[in-house]
């Protein structure tokens, strides 16, 4: 039994075992399965593998995706300037094990975004600094676009959200929200900015994906703003992930 599954701590958000499990039963895909790990730290990451000899591949979550770096043998191309690695392939040869880092987010924020990046988007402001908000970054950066940082406290190269004033929210064309505001259970809650500043030509881009209509989502479709949901982002991640972990070239 090849086994995978997803660390990080805590888990009670997460969709991957549900989402692999499925794909398991409807692709037909007999010899696998998907658990849920959550480690409360990671320290206990090498002997977790160690004790697990079937685990073959792993996504990583809130809070390890920068953190796992430590522990990683090989990262594909691009993973330096990210900064965060959100897929682990492990290899075991003989009495070695080899642990490969990857990034699945940005193939699915890519997708996700290249369908609105026309014409006249050349600025974004990405609310948050984590692991995601450097996927994000990493690749609306390599699209062209020019990126102001937001966060909670001050940081290098960052800006914080008392700083952020009209002029910095009319001037964005996407507002990318990359912190857990608004999810599950705590669906009332938003990023806080000036949401009376948004219009037509605004983009908005959710990385939280329960629920599909964050209030973030719903108070910039209130101004006219254009949308990207974070489901389609998070089932491209999830699926590229699955081509890493069966790929025998990577």
């Amino acid at each position: 039994m090849r086994k995978f599954g997803l660390i990080g701590y805590p888990l009670g958000h997460s969709f991957s075992r549900q989402y692999f499990s499925e794909k398991f039963i409807r692709e037909n895909i007999r010899d696998c399965s998907y658990d849920n790990y959550p480690l409360e730290s990671l320290g206990k990451f090498p002997d977790f593998i160690s004790a697990n000899p079937e685990l073959c591949g792993l996504n990583v979550t809130i809070p390890y995706k920068t953190e796992i770096l430590k522990y990683i043998d090989e990262t594909e191309p691009g993973i330096k300037e990210i900064g965060a690695v959100n897929v682990l392939k492990i290899k075991r040869i003989e009495n070695s094990i080899k642990v490969y880092g990857y990034n699945s987010d940005v193939t699915g924020i890519r997708e996700s975004v290249i369908p609105y990046l026309k014409g006249n988007v050349k600025k974004a402001l990405i609310l948050g600094t984590g692991g995601a908000s450097r996927a994000v970054r990493y690749v609306l950066a390599e699209m062209g676009l020019k990126i102001t940082l937001v966060s909670r406290s001050e940081k290098q190269g960052c800006i914080t959200y008392n700083q952020i004033n009209p002029e910095i929210i009319q001037q964005a064309d996407i507002v990318v929200n990359t912190t857990p505001l608004g999810m599950h259970p705590d669906i009332n809650t938003a990023p806080d900015i000036d949401y009376s500043l948004l219009n037509e030509k605004h983009i908005l881009f959710d990385l939280v994906y329960n629920p599909e209509m964050t209030r973030f989502l719903k108070m910039g479709q209130e101004r006219g703003c254009r949308i990207i949901k974070g489901m389609p982002m998070l089932i491209s991640q999830a699926e590229r992930s699955w081509e890493i972990w069966n790929d025998s070239h990577l």
